[in-house]
């Protein structure tokens, strides 16, 4: 017997204890300082209540469990729902100073109407007998002016004639105006984003003319929950905007948003995809990104009424007593996730949609596919990644993002490590003491 590879075992941030958590096993808990000098020390290993656990393994047995709910996670993806993201323009009204789309090339929309009805012809050809649903992307979707609001007209009904559901990622500037159209359609959500206070958001998030947003979607917001419409608020963070986040979770609150059924929250991180940013500066890494978020939540509490971040799987043991199934993939690309644009054009998700020399293939005005391509998205997980293979966060992890990954070495089946044992070392500080 021996401890498994899969253990990950730590201190609790600001705490004497430590825990530990097994993915493989779907086990955890805290430990006392001398329990786990027993482990670190290998004096667990007739530990009856450790073995049934699965912290002390027999290596072979071990290996043929990853190999079952591999499988298990296999067909599972097979049956999964398939997000099709659809980009009907990358143009846009903001002038927001982390856009990540400012260097991707323009092109003709006269073709939109018709390279939208090829979209619907493509996904009933291609994705027939799986749930799916369809996100319209950007650029920005909702952008004012009587030709897009015909196409979205059109699309709307071309989505309720295939029986698909609808979710749209907006900069909500518009949104108010669009919320009769939208309510013709079957939403599944409409993701909007705020960046803080009013002054905070104005100033990273603009029209192009320098004239401030947030009121706009505000009333947006307003508007959409009013007609039943699910809001997924977005905060994009960095360092010139986290003290802001309790000044909008308590604007938040007052709006009443926080307490309707249909309004959910998100925290994003500001970093550098495809385009340099000028100010590298006010970028965090994941981990300080979280680190800074526990201090705040600490001062102001009143945050988690808003939000509350995952920590990695904390926040879901936590909540349901159990960890979630392990994570041999955490890159949808290709997988349960595609991505289309206005010029015909395939990608595997919103990473690279739009991206010059990315692309997978073509629906219109004929289809092409790179199937070679698309095989090594479709390859990618914790087994095909070498440095997944001897490290115990793998099945928290997933190995992170692909898009992520390749930027960075150049190919898909490279690690893009995420800080799970930093995460989990604040997450069990955090909703440990709430428990």
């Amino acid at each position: 017997m021996e401890l498994s590879k899969h253990n990950i075992i730590s201190k609790v941030h600001q705490s004497d204890d430590y825990f530990i958590v097994n993915a493989l096993s779907g086990n955890a808990d805290l430990l006392s300082s001398d329990e786990a000098r027993d482990v670190f020390d290998n004096r667990v290993l007739n530990n009856s209540e450790f073995i049934e656990k699965g912290y002390v393994v027999d290596p072979d047995e071990e290996r043929k469990r990853f190999r079952l709910r591999y499988l298990d996670f296999l067909d599972s993806r097979d049956t999964d729902e398939i997000q099709l993201f659809y980009a009907p323009t990358y143009e846009c009204n903001f002038a927001c100073s982390y856009c990540y789309q400012g260097g991707y090339p323009k092109h003709n929309k006269e073709n939109i109407t018709a390279v939208a009805d090829a979209f619907f012809s493509y996904v009933n050809a291609h994705f027939t007998g799986r749930k799916k649903y369809v996100t319209l992307f950007g650029g920005e979707p909702l952008l004012a002016g009587d030709r897009n609001r015909q196409f979205l007209e059109h699309f709307i009904g071309r989505c309720n004639e295939y029986g698909l559901e609808l979710a749209l990622v907006t900069n909500g500037y518009s949104l108010e105006a669009f919320v009769p159209l939208l309510a013709t359609a079957a939403i599944r959500e409409v993701q909007v984003t705020l960046d803080g206070s009013e002054e905070i958001h104005n100033s990273r998030r603009s029209l192009k003319g320098g004239q401030g947003t947030f009121s706009n979607i505000t009333a947006g917001i307003d508007a959409a929950l009013k007609s039943g419409i699910p809001i997924n608020l977005r905060v994009v963070l960095d360092r010139d905007n986290m003290k802001s986040l309790p000044e909008l979770a308590s604007f938040a609150n007052s709006r009443g948003w926080t307490s309707h059924p249909q309004f959910k929250t998100q925290l994003g991180r500001n970093y550098e995809l495809h385009y340099c940013q000028s100010q590298q500066s006010r970028l965090y890494s994941r981990i300080e990104m979280y680190q800074d978020l526990f201090k705040l939540i600490g001062e102001h509490p009143d945050i988690l009424g808003f939000h509350k971040p995952a920590f990695s799987v904390s926040r879901f043991l936590f909540e349901n007593d159990e960890l979630p199934d392990p994570l041999f993939d955490s890159c949808p690309g290709c997988k349960t996730e595609w991505a289309f644009d206005y010029t015909g054009r395939i990608y595997s998700c919103t990473a690279t949609v739009g991206k010059p020399e990315e692309e997978l293939g073509t629906f219109w005005p004929n289809i092409t596919l790179n199937k070679k391509q698309v095989e090594l998205w479709q390859q990618r997980d914790v087994l095909s990644i070498d440095a997944c293979n001897s490290c115990n966060l793998a099945l928290l992890c997933g190995g992170g993002c692909a898009s992520v990954a390749y930027n960075h070495h150049k190919h898909l089946h490279a690690p893009d490590c995420r800080p799970v044992k930093e995460l989990l070392e604040l997450g069990f500080a955090l909703y440990g003491n709430r428990k």
